[in-house]
C-alpha cells in the first residue's frame, strides 16, 4: 500500500472586483471568519496562521470564497487519504491481511512481500488499476454531485449515493457514515468530530510521510530509525 500525498496549490493575487461584488465580499468575509474560527478550535495556540496568504489567491480563477473552499477541502481530503494510509501501513507492517485470495487463480495476498510498499509494488498491474479507478470513481462522483464546495457547498461533505440519479441501479449503503450512526448526534458533537478529524488528518500525514521518509532515507526521522526497514523503490511512482 502506497500513500500519494500531496497537494496542488498555486494561485495569484484577485486584481480586480466587480462592481457588482456586494454578495461576492458578504461570501468571503463568512468564508474567512469560519476559517480562522476552524484554525482557532483545531489549534488553541496557533490559531490562524497563513504566511503565505493562500487564502486571499486566487485558485482556478474562483473568488476568494471559493478558494477557501478549494484549501478547506484539499485539506480535509489529504487528511482523510493518510488517515487510511497511516492505519493501512501499520496493518500491513504486521502481516495481517484478507484471508481470501487475491486473485480467481488462488494467488494470495502479497503479505509477506516485504513492507507495504514493497507489497504494492507485488501486487499485480490488473489490481493496481483496479484500486485507481475506484479511487478515481469517487473522485469523479464527488465532483459532479452535490453542491460544489467551491460553489457554497461544505468543505468535505461527501455527496450521498442514494441522493443522485447518475447512478442507475441502488446502493444500499453510502461512502460516508453507511449505517447512519452519525443521524442523531448533536450538532456540537458534529462540530467537535469535525475538528477532531482535521488534527488527525493532520497528524497522520506527518506519520505516513514520517514512515516513507524513513524507508527512503536512513535517520532522517530518528524515531523510526530501526523500526521501519529501507525501501529500495520509488514509493510516489504506483508502477
Amino acid at each position: 500500500m502506497k500513500a500519494v500525498l500531496f497537494a496542488a496549490i498555486a494561485g495569484s493575487a484577485a486584481a480586480f472586483v466587480p462592481q457588482s461584488a456586494p454578495k461576492a465580499s458578504t461570501a468571503a468575509n463568512a468564508a474567512i471568519d469560519d476559517l480562522k474560527a476552524i484554525a482557532e478550535k483545531s489549534n488553541p495556540v496557533l490559531k490562524y496562521y497563513d504566511p503565505l496568504e493562500l487564502a486571499n489567491t486566487s485558485i482556478w480563477g474562483s473568488d476568494q470564497a471559493g478558494t477557501i473552499g478549494f484549501l478547506r477541502h484539499a485539506e480535509i481530503k489529504h487528511g482523510r487519504i493518510a488517515m487510511a494510509a497511516f492505519v493501512g501501513y501499520i496493518v500491513q507492517s504486521n502481516g495481517i491481511h484478507w484471508p481470501w485470495p487475491m486473485t480467481i487463480d488462488g494467488t494470495p495476498f502479497p503479505y509477506d512481500a516485504g513492507s507495504p510498499p514493497e507489497q504494492w509494488d507485488a501486487l499485480p498491474d490488473a489490481a493496481k488499476w483496479q484500486i485507481i479507478l475506484f479511487i478515481g470513481f469517487l473522485e469523479h462522483f464527488s465532483e459532479s454531485n452535490g453542491t460544489h464546495y467551491m460553489k457554497g457547498g461544505k468543505p468535505g461533505a461527501y455527496p450521498k449515493f442514494s441522493d443522485s440519479d447518475k447512478i442507475p441501479h441502488p446502493v444500499p449503503f453510502n461512502l460516508f457514515d453507511p449505517f447512519g450512526f452519525s443521524n442523531n448526534r448533536s450538532e456540537e458533537a458534529k462540530e467537535r468530530g469535525r475538528i477532531a478529524e482535521i488534527n488527525n488528518g493532520r497528524l497522520a500525514q506527518i506519520g505516513i510521510l514520517g514512515f516513507l521518509s524513513e524507508q527512503k532515507l536512513a535517520g532522517s526521522v530518528p524515531l523510526l530509525e530501526g523500526i521501519v526497514p529501507p525501501y529500495a523503490g520509488e514509493p510516489m511512482a504506483p508502477f
